[in-house]
């Protein structure tokens, strides 16, 4: 899943891919590369990030699905996004999975929309109830434990939708979506097949996070470690920004 930010804040690569025409010329990049999936992206939710109105996240987003949908692409169109307005648009403009930092818990109308148009979704774990993330230092007796459990309770709440196990896709979250504190996230990675009994794909983007350590431009070889070790404990689906250099990872 290659990660395609139109937005002008990211922590990575914001503001490259901000214009429509770059954005689609990445994503054709990321395509060409190797990408199975383009996750289009028009609102941060990481820390520090910013409320983005809906009729800018729309302005953002949907010209660019609309544009990848036309020149029919050998990848799959993802929404990152937790408001419904904007999943709905996106998906009448060509995606086809939901992704969803709240896991359907930001905007009650979610579930319904997934349901509806029978689209993939992403169930994500995070510490806090809000869509934007915090640095909280949160605290595990069993952080397997506790996202598993989350899970679970998704799960059964998108069932309860009408919503079908083959759409669901589980991602333990990351970074500070986890906690400010780094070994969670390591721990998960390490322990990740457990999720394995619950039956779903699972998604991991370790991609540039902080909880690597080092600079932003400088996590590449840690992320490809991260990612290697989420590859052989279960992961079915790697969210990046570098899809060249996983790509030859991976084979």
């Amino acid at each position: 899943m290659g990660i395609l930010n139109v937005t002008p804040d990211s922590f990575s690569d914001g503001g490259q891919f901000f214009d429509t025409e770059k954005a689609v010329k990445q994503a054709q990049k990321m395509v060409r590369e190797g990408a199975d999936i383009i996750d289009v992206g028009g609102e941060s939710t990481g820390p520090g990030s910013v409320d983005v109105p809906l009729a800018e996240e729309l302005r953002r987003v949907i010209p660019v699905i609309k544009k990848l949908k036309e020149l029919n692409l050998k990848a799959e169109i993802s929404i990152d996004t937790y408001k419904v307005q904007v999943a709905r648009e996106a998906i009448l403009a060509g995606a086809t999975i939901v992704n969803d930092v709240t896991a359907m818990r930001g905007d009650p109308e979610m579930a319904a929309v997934v349901s509806q148009f029978g689209v993939k979704v992403v169930l994500m774990y995070s510490k806090d109830k809000i869509p934007r993330t915090t640095r909280e230092l949160k605290q595990y007796d069993d952080v397997i434990k506790t996202i598993m459990y989350f899970f679970e309770e998704r799960i059964a709440y998108a069932q309860n939708y009408g919503i079908r196990r083959n759409q669901m896709i589980i991602d333990p979250g990351m970074g500070a979506f986890v906690s400010g504190e780094p070994k969670y996230s390591f721990e998960v990675l390490q322990r990740l097949a457990q999720f394995n009994k619950l039956g779903l794909p699972i998604l991991v983007g370790t991609s540039r996070k902080s909880f690597l350590g080092g600079e932003v431009d400088d996590r590449l070889q840690q992320t490809l470690k991260a990612s290697a070790l989420a590859a052989k404990n279960g992961a079915t689906i790697l969210r990046v920004h570098d899809v060249a250099s996983h790509k030859t990872l991976l084979n």
